[in-house]
């Protein structure tokens, strides 16, 4: 009889807490755990890398928000989304755009739910590469608002770099100064 009741008051408790899920305003069911924001976030990502590398270019630029930045491994690379999309877009005709994918992705989500951050370690046709940007929620849909790639390179190659870039980068700099 012991564990009969004790059973029964087991039972209560849990059926005690089990609640249906809560409802917005709006009628909207909301956004539940941040492990599911950031898988939901992971597959957006892995979903718009995969797009650039099928060239599909519908999927891979409906996955950016209407005001998206893009800012590529040159220094003169700052590319608003139409822009982006210019520049992209023979890439995407010929059916070769570029491939990358995450070997190594942390996320972030802001306390609202809606903003995300990340960086991430790509494995690209330029060999290891980092991306950082900003997902934003848009219509229940995770989307990439602004995007950073750069080229990773080793600290003990950084001089032999530098040699490599430095007349362009003087160019650009004193061109980038004068119109101040």
């Amino acid at each position: 009889m012991k564990a009969f009741l004790t059973l029964l008051l087991l039972c209560c408790l849990t059926f005690s807490y089990s609640q249906e899920t809560p409802k917005l305003d709006n009628g909207r069911t909301p956004v539940v755990a941040k492990v599911d924001l950031k898988k939901d976030i992971n597959n957006a990502l892995d979903a718009w890398h995969k797009a650039a590398s099928d060239a599909d270019f519908n999927a891979y630029f409906n996955l950016m928000t209407k005001d998206a930045v893009f800012i590529g491994t040159d220094a003169t690379e700052n590319w608003q989304l139409k822009a982006f999309k210019a520049f992209s877009k023979p890439y995407f005709d010929k059916g070769k755009a570029w491939s990358f994918t995450a070997v190594e992705r942390n996320i972030y989500i802001y306390e609202d739910q809606k903003i995300a951050w990340f960086d991430e370690l790509l494995d690209t046709q330029m060999k290891l590469c980092r991306g950082s940007g900003i997902m934003k929620l848009e219509n229940n849909e995770w989307k990439v608002a602004h995007y950073v790639l750069s080229i990773a390179v080793p600290n003990e190659n950084v001089n032999d770099v530098i040699k490599l870039k430095e007349s362009f980068d003087a160019k650009l700099t004193k061109t980038l100064k004068s119109k101040n």
